[in-house]
């Protein structure tokens, strides 16, 4: 080994030494982030975790193995129907619950095979903007508001700007519209029919599990949490006959795995949380053990915990550090958030949409990131124009959309997510 390395070797030592010698543990300045952003991911970890991100990891990963992305793409060729066309688009996030970088060769695929360009970019922009996890994350944490606006926001956004950008290349279009590929079809193991109940199933347990209690002791919304066990457990029973009749899991697997949830649910009804806990436990037991279909399912969904998990709790820290939870500052004053972020205006608005494009949002970062934003004093329309722009596009995102797209329709593309995101977010402010 040369001494040039050694000596680097030697002068990153002495600095990591060096600062951790002169740590400054004792300053309030200091002490309190690190508190906040440990406090930040402790409540994360209790109350969004078990209940609600390892269901939707189930359900991400079914949908990653059950639904055919072949069938979802063919209906986006230039030869379709243009309402099914965009309306598949539309709402491709919550059928592939992909990531923006994950979106990228799917689009360039399905673009370079016919494609039109219209649907092309509206599947671009939807499949991260309405991702089933960050949308479910985006209502629970942000609150129901902005993330029923982050939904409806990401849908229109994603038909508008493909209609839009169908009109400004439509000569293009019009000469692509001749040749185009067909994507093949694969088999189908089950109806439609019988996989939207399943899905229903998967996402009734998660709705019900999480349903909150309302601020008042009577009407519908306070009967309904008042059962939301019982009707969790009706899904959830549901659920594991389809297991049994339409997935070819043995029977006497899934009842193993339901016993131990009944006793507990007998041994402590006051702690459903415990009950639960052994339901994901089975569940993932005699799925992870089976070398079929099943098995691919919950290889698919782990996956999704594996990249999103450690991501999420980074993020959890780093905003806890940087902008404390709810009512308590961190490093960053609030009042520099204000400044930048803070009201309803069209230089904040157009500040949070274009920093939110060039930023790099790994998957459900933006939540705890804009939670601790909007703690600081941030604009609410700000937050939804961050939450249109930031998910759906990044520098690298816009590289890699540059290759297939070409630099100026990359440019008019990023350009109308901007501009759309900070209009959308002074309609929703002065609402």
């Amino acid at each position: 080994m040369s001494w040039k390395k050694e000596w680097k070797i030697l002068v990153v030592m002495v600095g990591v030494f060096l600062g951790c010698y002169f740590l400054p543990v004792e300053s309030e300045q200091f002490d309190g982030p690190i508190g906040e952003s440990l406090r930040l991911l402790k409540w994360y970890a209790r109350e969004h975790v078990v209940l609600c991100l390892v269901p939707a990891f189930f359900i991400a990963g079914a949908i990653a193995v059950f639904v055919s992305k072949a069938a979802v793409m063919k209906y986006l060729g230039a030869d379709a129907n243009k309402i099914i066309a965009y309306g598949v688009a539309s709402v491709s996030g919550t059928i592939l619950a992909v990531c923006s970088c994950t979106v990228l060769p799917l689009f360039a695929g399905i673009y370079r095979m016919g494609a039109g360009l219209g649907p092309a970019v509206a599947f671009l922009y939807s499949g991260p903007a309405i991702n089933v996890l960050a949308i479910i994350l985006t209502a629970r944490i942000l609150g129901m508001e902005l993330g029923l606006a982050r939904a409806i926001g990401a849908i229109v956004f994603s038909i508008v700007i493909g209609l839009m950008m169908h009109f400004i290349y439509r000569g293009e279009e019009l000469e692509k519209a001749n040749s185009q590929a067909a994507i093949p079809e694969e088999d189908i193991k089950r109806s439609l029919g019988q996989n939207a109940i399943y899905f229903l199933s998967m996402v009734g347990i998660l709705v019900f599990a999480n349903w909150g209690q309302p601020g008042e002791s009577s009407g519908l919304w306070f009967v309904i949490f008042s059962f939301k066990w019982a009707v969790t457990s009706i899904f959830a029973v549901v659920f594991a006959v389809m297991l049994v009749a339409w997935f070819g899991l043995k029977w006497w697997k899934v009842l193993s795995a339901a016993l131990p949830v009944v006793l507990l649910s007998i041994i402590f009804p006051g702690r459903p949380m415990i009950a639960f806990v052994a339901a994901i436990i089975g569940l993932s037991t005699i799925t992870g053990s089976d070398s079929g279909e099943t098995g691919e399912w919950f290889s698919s969904s782990f996956g999704f915990a594996k990249q999103i998990l450690p991501l999420l709790f980074s993020g959890v820290v780093i905003a806890g550090a940087l902008l404390g939870r709810p009512g308590h500052e961190g490093l960053i004053p609030n009042d520099w958030i204000v400044r930048s972020v803070g009201g309803n205006s069209i230089g904040a608005n157009l500040f949070a949409s274009a920093a939110g494009a060039f930023m790099y949002f790994a998957t459900l970062t933006e939540v705890p990131i804009l939670q601790g934003l909007l703690g600081a004093g941030m604009g609410k329309g700000p937050a939804l124009a961050l939450l249109l722009a930031g998910p759906a596009l990044s520098l690298p995102n816009m590289l890699v959309i540059r290759s297939v797209l070409g630099t100026r329709k990359t440019m008019v593309f990023v350009s109308l997510v901007i501009v759309m995101a900070t209009i959308s977010g002074l309609l929703f402010g002065m609402m």
